[in-house]
């Protein structure tokens, strides 16, 4: 996070504190303070109350499974969990498992009653996953602090979730780079453009994020929740540039389910989105609105227009 206005240091701290809270709501790896454990373990039993902070971050969730048609589904935790990517547990799921896990998976199960602030699955075996919503929603929810408190000038970055605000203060825009797929974290084919004070987010889905390999092949961790395998087809990376960090988080996961062809229509269906598309054979495809805001560096990939 960097603030480019003279501020108390405290407001940082507001900041942090705010990411600690959220976090401490949402995560799954602590039952003490976690209301998405208890949800979880409520599934087909009883309704749950919920903070604000996590109601909104199901909400989101709903909507991007609707706008997926369940492609993206935030009650693939079950499935999740079998395969652990991104842990030193991570394996191929037992069969008889993962199809166990797959009845479960819907997300028209998670009731929300927003006038008593609860949650209930309604289906026992049913869990929520957040991994593909919470850094854009934290992402955004630190921005409303910052600006709170009269910052007006930041660049937030939640490992890999961009969101600007306002001015940079040695040019017109922000870059945004661009990680390449087959390359080392930190290898960069290209990058987007950002004009000053349009505060926007960028978000990258990719299967270089998280993986294991098994016999030759990567398994990563996008999961197709018909499936619950990880997704196959022709893309590495969908990046997406939204005005809010929990659209481009929402709208990168549930854009690579597509693939290039659906996905680029489902871009087209979203207002203010565009998006960035790398397939497996090196080309990289964008909308509209990024013709003449992305600069590719790599000449190993090839810039196709649309």
């Amino acid at each position: 996070m960097s603030v480019y206005d003279k501020v108390n240091e405290k407001v940082l701290d507001r900041a942090y504190d705010k990411i600690g809270q959220i976090e401490s709501k949402i995560t799954v790896n602590n039952a003490d303070t976690s209301e998405i454990i208890e949800l979880n373990n409520a599934a087909g039993k009883h309704a749950v109350k919920i903070s604000k902070d996590t109601l909104k971050i199901l909400k989101k969730g709903i909507y991007y499974s609707q706008l997926s048609q369940g492609k993206f589904d935030i009650t693939i935790g079950g499935v999740s969990k079998l395969w652990n990517i991104g842990t030193n547990k991570e394996a191929i799921p037992n069969q008889i498992d993962l199809q166990n896990a797959l009845k479960h998976v819907d997300y028209r199960a998670l009731q929300i009653d927003e006038s008593s602030n609860t949650a209930m699955l309604k289906k026992e075996g049913t869990k929520i996953d957040l991994g593909g919503l919470a850094k854009g929603y934290i992402a955004d929810e630190i921005a409303i602090v910052l600006a709170n408190n009269d910052v007006k000038n930041a660049l937030i970055n939640l490992g890999g979730n961009i969101l600007t605000m306002g001015s940079n203060p040695n040019r017109d825009h922000w870059n945004v780079y661009i990680q390449d797929p087959y390359a080392t974290r930190g290898s960069i084919l290209g990058s987007v453009k950002i004009k000053n004070n349009s505060n926007k987010s960028v978000v990258t889905s990719g299967t270089y994020e998280r993986f294991f390999e098994y016999k030759g092949k990567r398994y990563h961790h996008i999961i197709d929740s018909k499936t619950g395998y990880p997704v196959e087809n022709e893309l590495l990376s969908v990046t997406i540039i939204a005005d809010k960090s929990s659209s481009a988080d929402g709208m990168s996961n549930c854009v690579f389910q597509f693939g290039l062809k659906g996905g680029m229509d489902l871009v087209k269906k979203v207002r203010n989105i565009d998006a960035v598309f790398i397939t497996k054979d090196k080309k990289i495809y964008i909308t509209d609105g990024l013709k003449g805001n992305f600069t590719l560096t790599n000449n190993e990939y090839t810039l196709i227009a649309n």
